[in-house]
């Protein structure tokens, strides 16, 4: 389900940036976007088309991106790294401990005596 739908949002992706490209600039200030003469339609009526295919084309990119979320978020997860650490074999955490902040706290190197200072060090020469 989640594939086909993924494969159906990218052709309305592909058929979305097709429109676009296909509508009329409206700048016009350098003489380029679409000239005169006869063509595929009439200025009026192919501006009304691609604009109406774009706006279904657009909603239809939302309505799949939406659908895509949704099924997204439905899907069954591993829990996270942070929820199992420290925990039973299962992965989830025992009752007395409270995720990752127990564990590191008891694996903390315990303070050994200090050394006493020896000075500085100088490389031997050879």
């Amino acid at each position: 389900m989640e594939t086909v739908l993924i494969v159906v949002h990218l052709m309305i992706v592909m058929a979305l940036v097709g429109t676009v490209l296909l509508q009329r600039s409206e700048g016009g200030a350098l003489g380029i976007g679409g000239g005169g003469g006869g063509g595929f339609m009439s200025g009026r009526g192919a501006a009304n088309a691609l604009t109406r295919a774009s706006a279904i084309l657009a909603a239809a990119f939302f309505a799949t991106s939406i659908a895509l979320t949704l099924i997204a978020t439905q899907r069954t997860t591993q829990p996270s790294i942070f929820e199992g650490v420290g925990g039973t074999e299962t992965g989830q955490p025992t009752e007395g401990e409270g995720g990752v902040l127990p564990l590191l706290r008891r694996e903390q190197p315990q303070p050994t005596t200090p050394q006493a200072p020896q000075g500085p060090q100088v490389p031997q020469s050879q």
